[in-house]
């Protein structure tokens, strides 16, 4: 049996009476108070999650970009030194082996924030495929990480670092005392995600505790992200599923030269999907959805199956996404999810669910 994985902050943690669990062979916090005290603090105020579970790997050398472009299927050439993309990892038949945040430190070095459940698998993949004049590192052991999230992040950020620079949008920077700061997450709020020294980081997330922040676990993270529609490595993506059928085909360059997975896109490109990652709320009261629960169309056949589904605090709504066949993921389409034996009205709405949310301003990241 594997065992468990632990963060350097899990003391902090069970002094903070977090209930813990087993995510992706780590023992993590699953929730502090309440998911809905949790979620409210991020989308109102500052929350901080412990992710430093998520792994890390440098790639470095002049060869690195030109690499990384064959790899991945943003544009890596485009990125300037100091800015990061949301990207994604492919295997040869088109599907998503991870999706991971990738930055441009240096001019010829790169930092790679993976999932939790694929720095083993991305490493190996990304090795085999090593191309002469390209260091590869993988640093996960070495990291603490923190995402602070919500309108209050930067003010709070300033005040633990009155004379850092917090980078813009989707940026890095790297601090004197040797943390390094993205401008990311995975809520749909202004925020930034810290990595650190493991051994400084009981000081670090303890200064954003003293400075307001609400600790803040993964069943929040979970309720914050769906509510954007951000998917779940795992859930809602998958090796049998392409980018284009989770519509993420904004983060696929398919004009840049030749990647892994770039001829399964452009012919799914050509011919159309069959089916397409698709937006679900209930309209009627009921358990919240899960992931595996049934979606069946007006006439009760099966369509599909949940590959997530949470209920929405600020909605106070069932949401969740499915992969359906494309004529029953347009917008307005009537449905079922069966929950519990029981058929639960619902239809097919436009990501994000929020679409009233104030402005969203940092890309989303893996868990």
């Amino acid at each position: 049996m594997e065992l468990l994985r632990h963060s350097p902050l899990e003391a902090s943690h069970l002094a903070l009476g977090a209930k813990l669990t087993n995510f992706a062979g780590w023992q993590m916090p699953i929730q502090y108070t309440s998911i809905m005290d949790e979620h409210a603090a991020v989308r109102n105020a500052v929350g901080v999650f412990d992710i430093s579970h998520m792994g890390q790997f440098i790639v470095s050398g002049s060869g690195a970009c030109a690499w990384l472009d064959g790899m991945l299927t943003n544009s890596v050439a485009s990125l300037a030194v100091g800015e990061g993309q949301y990207t994604l990892l492919l295997n040869e038949r088109g599907g998503v082996i991870d999706d991971l945040i990738l930055y441009r430190w240096l001019e010829d070095t790169y930092f790679l924030v993976v999932n939790a459940s694929k720095i083993d698998e991305d490493f190996t993949w990304l090795s085999q495929h090593l191309a002469a004049g390209v260091l590869l590192r993988n640093e996960s052991d070495a990291w603490a990480g923190l995402a602070v999230q919500g309108p209050l992040a930067a003010s709070l950020y300033q005040k633990i670092y009155p004379h850092e620079l917090l980078p813009p949008r989707n940026g890095i920077h790297a601090l004197a005392s040797g943390e390094i700061v993205c401008r990311t997450g995975y809520t749909g709020e202004d925020g930034f995600e810290i990595f650190i020294p493991v051994g400084h980081a009981a000081s670090v997330w303890q200064a954003m505790l003293d400075g307001g922040a609400k600790p803040c676990a993964l069943g929040a993270r979970d309720t914050l992200r769906l509510e954007m529609g951000y998917p779940l490595n795992g859930n809602d993506l998958s090796p049998d599923r392409t980018p284009l059928e989770a519509g993420l085909g904004f983060f696929c360059d398919l004009t840049k030269n030749d990647f892994i997975g770039r001829e399964v896109l452009l012919q799914q490109k050509s011919e159309g999907l069959s089916v397409r990652l698709t937006a679900i709320e209930t309209i009627e009261k009921g358990p919240p959805p899960r992931a595996h629960y049934p979606v069946l169309a007006s006439d009760g056949t099966q369509l599909g199956e949940l590959s997530s589904g949470v209920l929405s605090p600020t909605l106070m709504a069932g949401i969740g996404m499915a992969y359906l066949p494309t004529a029953f993921s347009k917008i307005g389409t009537s449905l079922f999810v069966e929950v519990r034996g029981k058929k639960i009205a619902a239809k097919v709405v436009k990501k994000p669910f929020l679409t009233s949310h104030r402005s969203q301003s940092t890309t989303p990241t893996p868990l």
